[in-house]
C-alpha cells in the first residue's frame, strides 16, 4: 500500500534532483491563517510571574489588526523579574515545498498596541534542525531594525540573517523564529506580527499593472473570483476586496496570482457581494485597483450542491495540471513541474468527468489528450513502466523519494492506466485527434511488461518497483488486500504481456506465511491476515479486509474505474461492492462512536483515510491506534457510491459548517484536524479526483461503465471472477 511505501524509502534523502527548471518558493512563516484561535505553527510558554498569552501553548490568531489581510499574530505577554517567557512561529513546511529562495533578511511587520519604552520589546533568535537537534542563534534586539518603535501603526522590521550568528548551508534551513522576554517592566504589551518570512537581499522593484477581473460566480455560501494571469508574472500576491453596498471595500483574502482564482467563503446565502482585487509586489506595494463585478449567492439543492464539488475538484487536473504534459501534479502548492503517474491517471478520470457535465468541451479535453499521449511516449519507462513521478520539463524520472525510487513503479502506472484505458473507450470519434489519442493508448497499453514485473518466472507475486541501477533494491511484494488491486487486473488482463489468472490468489489474495505476516505487520492484528476477515465491527460483516477494513482509499483507488458491482471472489459472500460499502459503514460508525473523542467526528464528519495531517502524511483508519484526529474530506465524498446518504451529509457538513477555512479554488482541501486547530494548506492530486469521479459513478456509472466496456477487460473479467 502506498504509506508502506513511503514509511519503506523516505529515510532517504528527499528532493535530491538538482530543481532544474523548478520555480522556486517564497520562504514565508506567516502571512494568513486559515482558521481562528490558535495557530498551529506557533508555540508559546511562560514562567510566573512573567506570562504570554497562549492557547494550549499555541500564538492566537487576531483579527483585530492585520497587515496584509484577515489576521496576524497577536503576542500578548508581560515581562517580570524571576519569570521569563517564549514564543516561537514555526516554517509551515508540506510535500514538495523544497525548492526555498536563498535569503539574506529576516523581514516582518509588527503592530504595537500599547505604549512602548526601549528595551521593553522581546529579544529574536533564529534556529534550524541538524540530525534532530535543535540549533539556536544567538538572541538580539531588533529594535534597530524597525526605526521608531511608536505605537498604534505598522513598522516594518528587516533583520540581516547574519547578525543571528548561525551556521547554515542555504537560508532554508531556517525553520523557526523564536521570540523571549528581554525586559523586566512587568507592565502589559500588545503586539500584533504580520507577513512574517525570510527574503533575498535583492528584489526588484517593478510597477505593477492593475490587475483585470473576468468572471465571477456565486454560490451557496461563496463567491468564485476569476482574473486574467496576463502580466502578472512579477506580482507577490493578488488581493482580494469585498464590499456589500459597492463603496466600502475591505480587504479579505489573499492569491498566488498565477492560480488565477480565488474561493471567497462569505458563509451567507442569498447576499449580493461586489469585488475587486490588486496585484502587490514583493514589498506589498499595490497596484492600481481592477474592475469591479458583483455577484448574489443563493440556495442550493443536494443535486446543485454535487455539480459544485466534481467541478472544482475538477479544477485540480484542468487548471492546476502541469503545462509541458498536461497530467497531474502531486500537491498544489508542491513542486511545480514534478508530474505525479497515478494522480494523472485520476485525473484523467476527472477531465473526461468534466466533459460530460459540460465544465469544458469535448474539444478542448481532445487538445489536452493529444499533449497527454505526446508527453507519455516521450516520458521515461522501464519495461514499459513509467516512474511514480516526473518531470515535465524533461520527461524524465523525478526520484523525489531517494535514489533508490529512481525508476519503475508499477502501481503508479496501473492507476495511470486505469484512466488511460477509460479514456480509450471515451475517445471513440472517427476524427484525426480522437484515433490519435486512442491509438496512442493502445500502443502505450500494449508495451506494458507486466509479466516481466514477477522478477522471475516462478514468482507467485507482481513486484512494486523496479530501478535501472539498482534492480529490485526496493524488494516490494504487491500483495492485498489494500489500494493495490488494480495491478493485478490489469496485468491479468494485458494482452501483450499478461499473467495468469492463478496469481490473483497466489499474489494479490496469498495466504502464504509471508502474506500474512506482511498484513499484520501493518493492521497491528491477526484479523484478515490471511485476506479474508468474516469478522463482525460495529454491527457490520467484514468478508475481506484487514483490521476493521483499513483506510478509505483502499475502496477507491482501484475501483474508479474497475466497477466492484457483481465482482465476486471465492471469499466473497456478495460482491465487492457489498463488502466496500460495508467498509464504509465501518468507517462511519467508528467515527459516530468515535471511541477516543475527537473534535468534530460525528454522523457528518467522517472518512479516516490518506491524507496530510499536522505531522506527517498519514493514512487513518478506523482503529484506535491509526486515529490521530485529522479529517480528510475525500473519505466520505469518495464513498457516495457505497454510502450516498452519509456522504451527502458529510459534503453538507464540510461546506456549510467548515467552509471558512476548509473550501477553496479546488474544492475542500485535503484534511483538517479540529483538535489541533490545523487545516491542510493543499490539495492533493490523489485525493482531488476521487471525489469528482466516485460522485460521478454514484449520479451515472460513466466512470465505470467506459473502463468497463473495453474488451480485455470484459474478458479478464468474465475468466477471473465468480460473477454468475
Amino acid at each position: 500500500m502506498k504509506i508502506k511505501k513511503i514509511l519503506i524509502i523516505t529515510g532517504l534523502a528527499i528532493g535530491i534532483s538538482a530543481f532544474a527548471g523548478e520555480p522556486e518558493y517564497d520562504h514565508i512563516f506567516f502571512d494568513e491563517a486559515l482558521m481562528s484561535g490558535a495557530y498551529f505553527y506557533s508555540g508559546a510558554d511562560y514562567t510566573a510571574p512573567s506570562y504570554v498569552m497562549h492557547i494550549k501553548n499555541k500564538l492566537p490568531v487576531s483579527e483585530k489588526q492585520f497587515f496584509t489581510v484577515r489576521n496576524s499574530l497577536l503576542l500578548h505577554y508581560v515581562s517580570s523579574y524571576g519569570g521569563q517567557w517564549s514564543a516561537t512561529v514555526n516554517y509551515p513546511n508540506w510535500r514538495g515545498k523544497d525548492n526555498i529562495k536563498s535569503c539574506d533578511f529576516l523581514d516582518f511587520r509588527i503592530y504595537i498596541d500599547t505604549p512602548l519604552s526601549t528595551g521593553e520589546l522581546p529579544l529574536i533568535a533564529i534556529s534550524k534542525t541538524a540530525r534532530r537537534d535543535t540549533i539556536v542563534s544567538d538572541f538580539i534586539s531588533f529594535e534597530p531594525y524597525m526605526g521608531a518603535a511608536s505605537s498604534k501603526t505598522w513598522l516594518h522590521v528587516h533583520i540581516p540573517l547574519k547578525l543571528f550568528n548561525l551556521e547554515y548551508r542555504h537560508s532554508k534551513e531556517i525553520n523557526r523564529i523564536i521570540f523571549k522576554q528581554s525586559g523586566n517592566d512587568g507592565k502589559e504589551h500588545i503586539l500584533y506580527i504580520d507577513q512574517m518570512e525570510l527574503v533575498p537581499s535583492e528584489m526588484p522593484q517593478i510597477k505593477l499593472e492593475k490587475p483585470v477581473l473576468t468572471n465571477l460566480k456565486a454560490f451557496e455560501r461563496h463567491v468564485d473570483l476569476v482574473w486574467s494571469k496576463d502580466k502578472l508574472e512579477d506580482a507577490k500576491y493578488i488581493k482580494i476586496y469585498r464590499s456589500e453596498d459597492g463603496n466600502l471595500f475591505r480587504a479579505v483574502g489573499m492569491q498566488d496570482p498565477q492560480r488565477g482564482r480565488y474561493a471567497d467563503y462569505t458563509g451567507i446565502c442569498g447576499k449580493k457581494y461586489f469585488y475587486r482585487i490588486t496585484a502587490l509586489d514583493a514589498f506589498y506595494k499595490e497596484s492600481d485597483v481592477s474592475n469591479v463585478l458583483s455577484a448574489e449567492t443563493l440556495p442550493m439543492t443536494d443535486e446543485q450542491l454535487l455539480d459544485m464539488v466534481q467541478e472544482a475538484s475538477f479544477r485540480y487536473y484542468w487548471e492546476g495540471a502541469e503545462p509541458h504534459s498536461g497530467l497531474a501534479l502531486e500537491n498544489i502548492p508542491g513542486r511545480k513541474n514534478m508530474i505525479a503517474s497515478g494522480a494523472s491517471g485520476f485525473g484523467i478520470m476527472a477531465i473526461i468527468t468534466g466533459v460530460e457535465r459540460g465544465y469544458i468541451t469535448r474539444e478542448q479535453a481532445v487538445e489536452r489528450f493529444v499533449k497527454i499521449v505526446d508527453f507519455l511516449k516521450k516520458a521515461d519507462r522501464f519495461h514499459g513502466v513509467y516512474a511514480h513521478f516526473m518531470d515535465g520539463p524533461t520527461a524524465k524520472a523525478e526520484p523525489f523519494f531517494g535514489n533508490r525510487d529512481n525508476g519503475a513503479d508499477l502501481l503508479e502506472t496501473a492507476f495511470l492506466f486505469q484512466g488511460l484505458l477509460t479514456a480509450r473507450q471515451y475517445f471513440d470519434r472517427d476524427t484525426k485527434e480522437e484515433k490519435y489519442i486512442k491509438e496512442g493508448i493502445t500502443r502505450l497499453w500494449q508495451e506494458i511488461e507486466w509479466s516481466w514485473y514477477k522478477r522471475t518466472p516462478d514468482s507467485k507475486y507482481l513486484y512494486w518497483h523496479w530501478s535501472p541501477d539498482q534492480a529490485w533494491v526496493i524488494n516490494h511484494k504487491l500483495i492485498g488486500w489494500n489500494e493495490t488491486m488494480i495491478a493485478y487486473i490489469l496485468a491479468i488482463a494485458s494482452p501483450t504481456h499478461g499473467i495468469d489468472k492463478s496469481m490473483y490468489y497466489s499474489g494479490w489474495a496469498s495466504q502464504e506465511e509471508e502474506a500474512q505476516t506482511y498484513r499484520s505487520n501493518w493492521g497491528k492484528t491477526a484479523e484478515g491476515n490471511m485476506y479474508f476477515n468474516r469478522n463482525t465491527y460495529f454491527g457490520i460483516k467484514l468478508d475481506v479486509g484487514v483490521s476493521s477494513g483499513g483506510p478509505l482509499f483502499f475502496i477507491h483507488y482501484s475501483y474508479m474505474g474497475l466497477n466492484p458491482n457483481n465482482i465476486k471472489d471465492k471469499f466473497m459472500e456478495k460482491d465487492y461492492f457489498n463488502n466496500f460499502k460495508n467498509i464504509a459503514l465501518i468507517n462511519h460508525r467508528y467515527c459516530i462512536e468515535n471511541p477516543k473523542n475527537q473534535l468534530g467526528y460525528a454522523y457528518d464528519c467522517w472518512g479516516l483515510t490518506a491524507s496530510d495531517g499536522p505531522w506527517r502524511y498519514q493514512a487513518a483508519e478506523p482503529a484506535q491506534h491509526k486515529d490521530e484526529g485529522t479529517m480528510a474530506p475525500t473519505g466520505a465524498l469518495a464513498s457516495f457510491p457505497y454510502t450516498p446518504v452519509e456522504s451527502m451529509a458529510a459534503l453538507r457538513n464540510y461546506y456549510r459548517n467548515y467552509g471558512s477555512f476548509l473550501w477553496g479554488e479546488y474544492g475542500f482541501r485535503d484534511a483538517f484536524n479540529l483538535n489541533e486547530n490545523w487545516c491542510a494548506r493543499i490539495y492533493m492530486g490523489l485525493n482531488q479526483a476521487p471525489v469528482t469521479v466516485m460522485i460521478e459513478n454514484y449520479r451515472t456509472g460513466k466512470i465505470w461503465n467506459l473502463f468497463m466496456s473495453n474488451p480485455e477487460i470484459k474478458k479478464m473479467v468474465d475468466e477471473l471472477f465468480e460473477n454468475k
